[in-house]
């Protein structure tokens, strides 16, 4: 009976543990920097590109490997009948033979045009490009990250101003009913009413929708699974945003020179600048040092096994030199393919420093805009939040008609989208101008 109670003791707290770790899961908060480093740290595409970096850093130790001798080991059991050469005395014999070979063989590369050196040279240049592209990798993430996290704090603020906008119309259903029965509007005008509250039902479940929606891209680009619940923070207001001085040239030259793209499309010119060389090696010579050991048994000597071992033990070292003279234009196609990729590189280069310059040139403009546009897009909501306001004073005293009331509510609620979508687009284009410079992308929380 006490080992029941106890396996039920260990059992119960295991589920009250279990219990709690699922309910601090549950109530965990994710700030935008929980969701870069989680990103970080799960996001299978920065995984893949970490790969990507190992796999060259392996290669780049086999380039190195390669300059080292080899060293093999052989051995090999024979039988022959009648008539044959002995493989151990080189004789003629006619007789039945068992012999034995052992040895040792090594060669070591002296000289081979200076291939392998720059094969060295290129891998190495390949981890250093790999490891700019896993950083491109990253940053891509962090961009996507920021947009997702923005893009779904306007959404969840559209299901607030959705929700403020029913409340207001089933009042406003309310008093039309009121004002109805007591034969101060027309039909038309209650069902106008009612129509409008009903919109708004709709417009909550699409801004529901609409939310749902930016959640579940949010937790892919984290990598969380599909039944984990995921609640953002929400961010302050006041971002300090409004009037940033941004100088045009050094946002361009800081972008070109923290970038990893820029840094990485440079390295891959200097990579194909190694592979001409390595293909210009092919015209030139190799040269290689070789030695073995060895030694054998046969059957026909009287010698014990050990004896003969130690007779036939040989030693031999040789050079072996091979002069390229037609290899049917293998040689000269490598080297001016080489060459065609040496101007694709640069070519290349070029056209990622224009994307770059884009991408920053698009961020600078629009962050310029968007100051503005939220400057006005708050004045736009002021205004049309008091005008809304007198419209229900009016409606209440009769002296509007359903349809003007409505007409201003759905003014007020586009002025209130407005206002949201400039102010997340201004953080957004304010922060990736900040993460285009090097610096950290950081949102105030609430």
């Amino acid at each position: 009976m006490k080992q029941y109670i106890i396996i039920a003791s260990i059992l119960f707290a295991h589920f009250a543990f279990a219990q709690d770790v699922e309910t601090n899961t549950a109530s965990k908060i994710w700030s935008l920097e929980d969701c870069i480093s989680y990103a970080i740290e799960n996001n299978i595409t920065i995984k893949d590109a970490d790969l990507n970096t190992s796999i060259s850093e392996v290669s780049y130790n086999k380039a190195k490997s390669a300059k080292l001798p080899n060293l093999f080991g052989s051995a090999s059991q024979n039988f022959s009948n009648g008539t044959s050469i002995d493989p151990i005395t080189s004789d003629y014999v006619s007789d039945q033979i068992h012999s034995t070979n052992l040895g040792i063989n090594s060669s070591v590369t002296l000289f081979q045009g200076n291939q392998l050196n720059n094969q060295v040279k290129q891998n190495q240049l390949l981890v250093e490009q790999n490891s700019l592209l896993a950083q491109e990798a990253k940053n891509n993430i962090v961009i996507s990250i920021l947009e997702s996290y923005l893009q779904t704090l306007f959404s969840k603020e559209g299901i607030s101003i959705a929700e403020n906008n029913l409340s207001a119309s089933e009042k406003e259903v309310l008093r039309a009913k009121s004002r109805l029965d007591a034969g101060t509007i027309a039909l038309s005008d209650y069902t106008e009413a009612q129509s409008q509250a009903a919109t708004n039902k709709y417009n909550i479940i699409a801004a529901k929708n609409d939310y749902e929606l930016n959640i579940i891209n949010l937790k892919q680009l984290l990598e969380l699974p599909p039944l984990e619940d995921l609640t953002i923070e929400t961010v302050d207001e006041n971002q300090d945003l409004i009037n940033l001085e941004l100088n045009k040239e050094a946002i361009y030259t800081n972008a070109l020179s923290y970038l990893p793209e820029v840094d990485a499309s440079k390295t891959n010119i200097l990579v194909n600048e190694k592979e001409l060389e390595i293909a210009k090696g092919g015209y030139l010579p190799t040269l290689a040092l070789t030695g073995s050991l060895g030694s054998g048994y046969t059957s026909i000597r009287d010698n014990t096994f050990t004896d003969q071992l130690d007779v036939n033990f040989n030693q031999r070292l040789g050079l072996s030199l091979n002069i390229p003279i037609f290899n049917r234009n293998q040689t000269k196609s490598a080297v001016q393919t080489a060459s065609f990729n040496i101007e694709k590189a640069e070519i290349q280069k070029q056209t990622i420093e224009k994307e770059v310059i884009k991408k920053v040139e698009t961020a600078y403009q629009n962050a310029l805009s968007s100051q503005e546009q939220l400057v006005a897009a708050e004045i736009s909501q002021d205004a049309a939040e008091q005008s809304y306001n007198l419209a229900q004073k009016k409606y209440e005293l009769g002296d509007l008609s359903t349809t003007d009331l409505v007409i201003s509510q759905n003014t007020f609620t586009n002025a209130q989208q407005n206002y949201l979508q400039s102010k997340y687009l201004n953080i957004l284009y304010h922060q990736l101008l900040q993460f285009y410079q090097g610096n950290d992308i950081k949102l105030k929380s609430k």
